[in-house]
């Protein structure tokens, strides 16, 4: 897996804080992903930030409304230069199906690479347990996920989000080309609010296509040393 499958994941505080991350990433890593933490804080300005520093970046705001709404959303966000952006699987069809639209007319119109639509399946904080009796659904973890991404698939979408927990069984079903998104990675295979985690080694030997980092990098002292270990793992 090369350098550029590592998705730093900025949820700080403030613009501040994510461009002093990123001028310590830098050469290290190439992509970033900003989240609702950050993007409620900076708006737009954080995606400016990160894409002019040198970063592609991952706008993880998993939209979920009626499809005109979500269309509109996708629209801007693609004019805004991200690589890559989600909706929840979760939404339908046609909403993720008025996403994946939106995004080819919006790079036709603004003259920008079409960004990849990614359906988020089922978050990582959520196990059987919680999936069943707090969300109602009836069917395990992994069988969920696999339905989602296959409306996902079947609405125009390149891929998904997902724990490393379930890149196998989606592998397999959806094949190589479907792009596989996965959060959840830990140095050692501890939880924390996340409960579907894996290491770095255990996501690339499953076949993630990229790997979103968080804590583990932007906790540590040095940031960057910790970037480097786990891309290590992922060599």
């Amino acid at each position: 897996m090369a350098p550029d499958r590592l998705l730093v994941a900025l949820d700080v505080e403030s613009l501040a804080d994510a461009e002093g991350l990123l001028a310590r990433l830098d050469g290290v890593v190439t992509g970033c992903k900003i989240g609702t933490q950050l993007f409620t804080a900076a708006g737009p300005a954080a995606v400016e930030m990160a894409r002019k520093r040198g970063f592609r970046v991952f706008l993880d705001l998993k939209f979920h409304d009626i499809p005109n709404t979500v269309a509109g959303a996708t629209r801007e966000t693609a004019r805004l230069g991200v690589f890559m952006l989600d909706v929840h699987a979760s939404g339908g069809v046609a909403m993720m199906r008025a996403a994946a639209e939106a995004a080819t007319r919006a790079a036709q119109d603004f003259a920008v690479p079409r960004p990849l639509v990614l359906g988020v399946t089922v978050l990582t904080s959520l196990d059987r347990r919680a999936l069943q009796q707090e969300v109602g659904v009836a069917v395990s973890v992994d069988a969920h996920v696999l339905h989602l991404a296959d409306r996902a698939r079947a609405a125009g979408l390149d891929g998904c989000v997902a724990s490393p927990r379930e890149i196998g069984p989606l592998r397999l079903a959806l094949g190589p080309d479907w792009v596989i998104v996965t959060p959840g990675i830990r140095s050692s295979p501890r939880t924390d609010d996340q409960t579907r985690v894996a290491t770095p080694r255990q996501a690339r030997d499953a076949g993630a296509d990229y790997v979103v980092v968080g804590r583990p990098i932007t906790a540590a002292p040095d940031p960057a040393a910790a970037a480097r270990e786990i891309l290590s793992r992922l060599a």
